[in-house]
């Protein structure tokens, strides 16, 4: 596909601003904030409020500075919070490092949180990773001089079936209220009472319902917010992390998975700027849980007598191996949209090169009679640094963006929350091809283009694109015909850009493994001669099948009627084809 894109334009200058941090000179972009320049030359200044997705709020006064010089040759009479200060020309800053004045009063207002604060690290889940332990060690003073009654709330207050609240343990930063409203657009939790009884409150008649709930449990800076299923498990120092890419969705987020004696614990959002930022969403902080279900198959199984029996691996290998010999060609592998790229590579390679057949297919759910040729053309092959490519990056540049048959907060979440990031900051226009104005399009505050289900085709076609605009493509436009060509038409004649997002997380990657009956590995067609000699001469095999195989629903259709005698079926649930029924009836 040729795009053509907007003529590339020298960025324009940025302007800057210089200031002194503790006698240190240092330039910055014009609008920064003092607690970030400091951080650009090494300088750590306590917080507890600051967080550099959230709005500034000033609420906690932790960070709090000495300003000598504000750049106009006068300084502020008192200690100024560095979270909610703008750097000027000129301007001196003393922090906690250079100044008694700024340690004085981090050590005051250090005091003044710690006066009312449970002394309970022992048994806290905080304890060990918390910021408040961290800084009170650090920054605060040696001991308390209060020798009063602290205050108590009834513990812990389920806000929702995850997250549990401890109130007596808030510091009142308003991390968590400020996420919900700013990044998730679900204001289901808020500060409420005044004084001395401020706490976290939430409708009295509905539960803190939000797809991204799990993130306020990870940026409070405290233990007032834990998680349900992590409460009481461990310590963080106990616990072995390891990086991994999340398996819940096609958004593709990295977190960091923390397990202890062989069980996973819990999981956490990692820090990917370019991906997931240092969110994620509530199915993949919280579904490992659905691994340790009664459910689970542990062991090989092979059919005896009608009935499933545990085997050994020998014993399931041998089953395997003669019912496929048996068959023959009439064969047929459903891999699935769940299974690695690696395995997906493993089972097309199986497929072609032991099988002898192009009978394989990953799509385990309902799709077009176009889309598979769609895949092939304008899916398979494209990299990272492709002209057309649409990255996180550029949702968050582009000047509009059109859902196709996709809803972002249900199928997407990080590509949700990267447009709400957008339509916050700077006005992004978002439209939706779709019968209805869904509750995540209205968080966008999306336009809706009213379509009857079916019509999309010539929604798509009256469309009046720029060169500036992204089309998202969810895998229900397939359903339509004729929808994903109208897309490609649409964008190649406005040189504007395109995105296709299954939900699955293996998709994109089954398709780049040859995962589909007319395509190889390699986004290489079955019907190309030198693709399939340069593909058997890497696989060591004298040929590869040359015509193109069955789909996943002519598969199961051809095993329900005798001419497919056995299938070799991966990571996939039944449920998920549009008639599950008939698909167990084929299995």
């Amino acid at each position: 596909m040729s795009v053509e894109t907007k003529t590339e334009q020298a960025p324009a200058p940025v302007a800057t601003v210089t200031l002194s941090i503790d006698g240190i000179e240092v330039t910055v972009p014009k609008g920064t904030l003092a607690i970030r320049a400091a951080e650009q030359i090494g300088i750590a200044i306590p917080r507890f409020c600051d967080h550099p997705l959230l709005d500034p709020a000033g609420a906690c006064r932790q960070c709090l500075v000495e300003v000598p010089d504000a750049g106009n040759g006068r300084g502020f009479p008192k200690p100024q919070a560095s979270c909610t200060l703008e750097v000027a020309p000129g301007m001196q800053i003393n922090t906690q490092r250079t100044s008694e004045v700024a340690a004085k009063s981090q050590r005051g207002m250090l005091e003044l949180l710690l006066i009312n604060h449970p002394l309970d690290c022992p048994i806290c889940d905080k304890g060990g990773e918390c910021p408040l332990q961290n800084q009170a060690l650090s920054n605060g003073g040696g001991e308390s001089r209060y020798e009063g009654v602290k205050r108590t709330f009834p513990k812990p207050v389920p806000i929702s079936a995850q997250i549990l609240l401890d109130r007596e343990r808030c510091v009142l930063c308003a991390r968590c209220t400020r996420f919900s409203e700013q990044i998730a657009g679900d204001p289901f939790i808020s500060l409420v009472e005044r004084g001395a009884l401020q706490q976290v409150g939430r409708y009295a008649e509905e539960p803190y319902d939000s797809y991204f709930s799990g993130n306020v449990v990870q940026i409070c800076p405290v233990g007032a917010l834990t998680s349900a299923a992590y409460r009481f498990q461990s310590r963080p120092f106990d616990l072995v992390s390891t990086e991994v890419t999340c398996e819940g969705c096609a958004s593709g987020c990295q977190l960091r998975t923390d397990h202890r004696r062989g069980l996973v614990r819990r999981r956490l959002a990692a820090n990917a700027p370019q991906i997931n930022e240092e969110w994620n969403c509530d199915k993949g902080r919280f579904a490992f849980v659905s691994g340790r279900g009664d459910d689970r198959i542990t062991t090989p199984m092979v059919r005896v007598d009608g009935e499933l029996q545990p085997a050994s691996w020998p014993e399931a290998i041998d089953v395997a191996v003669a019912g496929l010999s048996a068959a023959g060609r009439n064969v047929g592998v459903i891999t699935g949209g769940r299974v690695t790229m690696e395995d997906g590579y493993a089972y097309a390679k199986f497929a072609r090169a032991v099988l002898g057949t192009n009978n394989v297919d990953y799509r385990s759910r309902p799709y077009g009679a176009d889309e598979s040729a769609f895949l092939i053309t304008e899916v398979a092959g494209r990299t990272l640094d492709a002209a057309s490519t649409v990255t996180y990056s550029a949702l968050e540049a582009a000047e509009r963006v059109i859902l196709v048959g996709f809803e972002p907060e249900e199928e997407s979440p990080m590509v949700f929350l990267r447009l709400r990031k957008a339509v916050r900051k700077r006005g992004l226009t978002v439209v939706a091809i779709a019968p209805l104005l869904s509750n995540g399009n209205r968080k966008l505050n999306a336009t809706v283009v009213a379509t009857a289900p079916g019509g999309e085709t010539e929604a798509i076609t009256e469309l009046e694109l720029t060169n500036s605009d992204v089309i998202l493509v969810g895998e229900r436009a397939g359903l339509v015909s004729g929808a994903l060509e109208a897309v490609v038409t649409k964008t190649t004649a406005a040189g504007a850009r395109f995105a296709w997002i299954p939900r699955r997380a293996a998709e994109r990657g089954a398709i780049e493994a040859g995962c589909l009956p007319g395509l190889l590995p390699g986004a290489r067609a079955v019907s190309n001669v030198a693709a399939r000699v340069d593909v058997a001469t890497h696989w060591g095999v004298d040929s590869l099948p040359p015509l193109e195989g069955l789909d996943a629903a002519s598969m199961l259709a051809a095993a329900a009627t005798g001419e497919i005698e056995a299938l070799l079926i991966g990571g996939v649930e039944l449920s998920d084809f549009a008639d599950a029924e008939a698909a167990r009836a084929s299995v």
